[in-house]
C-alpha cells in the first residue's frame, strides 16, 4: 500500500509540473509579443504592429468611442499614423507587463510625445491584451480622458 502511495504522489507530482511548465511557456510567449509590440510602436512602424493583431481585432479604447469597435489592421496603421503626424516624438514606456493566464496580458505603460504647439504630453495607460494563436485579438485601454475644457 505504501509503494502505491509514493508511486501515485509520484505521478501527481509529474503531472503538476508538466502542467506548470506548459502555462510558464505560453505567459513568456505572450510577454515576447508584447515587448516586440512596443518595439514596434517605439520605431513607429505601423505596418509591423498592426500585422500583431488578427485581421479584424475588437477594442475598447475612448480615443475610438464607446463600446467595443472591430478595427482592421488597415485601420490600425492609419490610426496611427495619423497620431504620429501630430506627434512625431510619439514613445510608450512600459512600466511591468501582468501575464493573468495563458491568453491575456496587461500592460502598464506611459505613453509620451510633443505636439505641433511643443507642449509635452504624458499619459498613463492600462490595456488588457488577448493573445490566441499568437495574435492580438482584443485590445481593451483604459485611460484617463477627462477633459478639463468639459468641466468648466
Amino acid at each position: 500500500m505504501k509503494k502505491l502511495l509514493t508511486l501515485f504522489f509520484t505521478i501527481l507530482s509529474l503531472i503538476a509540473c508538466n502542467n506548470t511548465k506548459e502555462k510558464t511557456i505560453e505567459t513568456s510567449d505572450n510577454e515576447k509579443i508584447v515587448k516586440l509590440y512596443f518595439e514596434h510602436f517605439n520605431n513607429h512602424d505601423w505596418t509591423k504592429m498592426a500585422n500583431m493583431y488578427a485581421e479584424i481585432s475588437e477594442f475598447k479604447d475612448p480615443s475610438l468611442g464607446q463600446g467595443i469597435v472591430k478595427q482592421t489592421r488597415q485601420q490600425i496603421i492609419d490610426k496611427y499614423s495619423e497620431l504620429n503626424k501630430v506627434f512625431p516624438d510619439l514613445h510608450d514606456q512600459v512600466i511591468q507587463t501582468y501575464p493573468s493566464g495563458n491568453k491575456h496580458i496587461i500592460v502598464e505603460f506611459v505613453s509620451s510625445g510633443t505636439g505641433p504647439d511643443k507642449a509635452k504630453f504624458e499619459l498613463a495607460i492600462c490595456t488588457i491584451l488577448t493573445i490566441e494563436k499568437g495574435v492580438i485579438t482584443k485590445d481593451f485601454t483604459y485611460f484617463d480622458n477627462f477633459d478639463e475644457e468639459k468641466s468648466k
